[in-house]
């Protein structure tokens, strides 16, 4: 790709895994379980294996249940592929979670200092009022707020990324060539920006593309094209500074 990162008007952002440190959060939620089963042999690799796994299966199961409930779904049948004992307190707790999960220590200053070069905004498989605690954490006002409670399903599915096409259209003027995608999860993000011929930022946390650590994403069978790959936002909002020689 020729183009360039100040080429670009608007960032559309997943949240969880990029901004959000879900991973933590996931396996923080899980404690509770964990201690009340006995359970000291879970290790954090196994369960958000397989976390990964149930949440993209239910995900594409239930695409209209409230992300709580999906997420209590998903406590309940991890517990069980792992025999681990749970109750529906412990499911209902961990549904309830997404406002303790942290964020990343780069996301706040690096979308203060991108904001001042793009509009922003979330494309999310999550509840409204979990993005809002989130977004607390976040430092910034986004411009536009995509959640899977507003399209009534989830990612990966193209019926989201019709859904923000047409509301940045609508909403803001902006066309398909304005925006750059930028995104942790290959499952949930990078294999339907692509379709959607959207350019693409990978923010690779996991430094996955270099190792074959999935975490708390499901696995891809194909890993798509990118256009710019980075470790962290604060690896992209350097190179955007360097790029238009900005300081921060």
């Amino acid at each position: 790709m020729t183009r360039s990162l100040k080429d670009f008007s608007v960032l559309t952002f997943d949240c969880y895994g990029t901004l959000i440190d879900w991973e933590t959060g996931i396996w923080d939620a899980f404690q509770p379980l964990i201690h009340a089963s006995g359970a000291d042999h879970a290790t954090r690799g196994a369960v958000l294996e397989c976390y990964a796994r149930n949440e993209s299966r239910l995900q594409a199961e239930e695409p209209r249940t409230a992300y709580p409930a999906l997420l209590a779904s998903v406590h309940r049948s991890v517990a069980g592929e792992m025999g681990l004992p749970t109750t529906d307190e412990l499911d209902t707790a961990f549904g309830n979670s997404v406002p303790h999960w942290p964020a990343f220590p780069d996301s706040a200053d690096s979308l203060r200092e991108l904001s001042r070069h793009y509009k922003l905004v979330i494309l999310s498989n999550i509840h409204n009022e979990g993005f809002a605690a989130s977004n607390r954490k976040l430092g910034v006002s986004f411009d536009a707020v995509y959640t899977a409670e507003m399209i009534e399903s989830y990612k990966p599915s193209d019926r989201n990324f019709e859904f923000m096409l047409r509301r940045l259209r609508e909403d803001l003027n902006l066309e398909k060539e304005d925006i750059l995608h930028t995104a942790q999860s290959l499952h949930h993000d990078h294999v339907p920006a692509r379709r959607h011929d959207l350019a693409n930022a990978w923010i690779d946390r996991q430094n996955l593309a270099n190792s074959d650590s999935w975490g708390a994403t499901a696995r891809v069978n194909k890993r798509p094209e990118y256009d710019f790959l980075f470790r962290s936002l604060e690896e992209m909002a350097a190179a955007l500074r360097q790029e238009t020689g900005s300081e921060s």
